[in-house]
This record gives structure tokens, sequence and C-alpha cells, in this order.
């Protein structure tokens, strides 16, 4: 068996939050829209993971999502623009890693990571 995709589904009684977030800040497309669901994601292709940790690194709370971007000072730009607070960092691990946390409109608890 072959696993050709994996999504992340969140339960919200209003999808549309979604937009501002994870289409305006995050550059993601909106790839459907059924009214009752929408899909965000990107034409490039992406690398396939799935993550269980008992805590999400230099004793931080386990994120919901881990999104790695290209640019993490143009999100950390983007992010303080729109007023959304960070939850930690930004800041550089010991492991080279550059991230933030943010919460979702949602209250997930968002990584946004760059690899250094």
């Amino acid at each position: 068996m072959q696993v050709k995709r994996i999504v992340a589904n969140t339960q919200t009684p209003e999808p549309d939050k979604a937009k501002a977030f994870y289409g305006d800040l995050l550059g993601l497309d909106l790839l459907m829209d059924m009214g009752f669901i929408q899909t965000y994601g990107s034409a490039e292709k992406m690398t396939v993971q799935i993550s269980f940790a008992q805590e999400g690194g230099g004793g931080t709370a386990v994120p919901d999502l881990s999104i790695e971007v290209g640019d993490l000072d143009e999100a950390i730009a983007k992010f303080e623009e729109a007023q959304i607070p960070f939850e930690y960092g930004p800041v550089t691990e010991p492991w080279g890693v550059r991230r933030f946390y943010v919460r979702d409109p949602f209250g997930k608890l968002v990584n946004i990571l760059q690899h250094g």
C-alpha cells in the first residue's frame, strides 16, 4: 500500500476563518471549498510526515501543526503586522531550527519554522 496524502482536519463551525490565517498570512491556496469544508494547500510537492511527541522541544508544548516556510523573517513580519501574538519565540533552537508558535483562529497551536 502507498500513502499518497495526509490531511490535517480541524473541526470548526466557521471554516471561512481559515482564509486570513492559512491563505493570507501563510500563502496557501484554497484547493477546495464545499461550504462545509475548505481545504488549503500548495501545488508544490511536500514531504509527508506524522510526528508523535512528548513535548515540542526545548520544554515547549507539542504544537498541533508544524509548518515549514522558506523565509521565517517574512513570516514573522506578517504575523506581527496582523497582530497575532507569539506564544513562543521567535527563537533559534540549539538544533538549528528557527521558529515561533502562534494560535490559529481555531485555537490550534501552530509551529512556524525554517530549517537553518
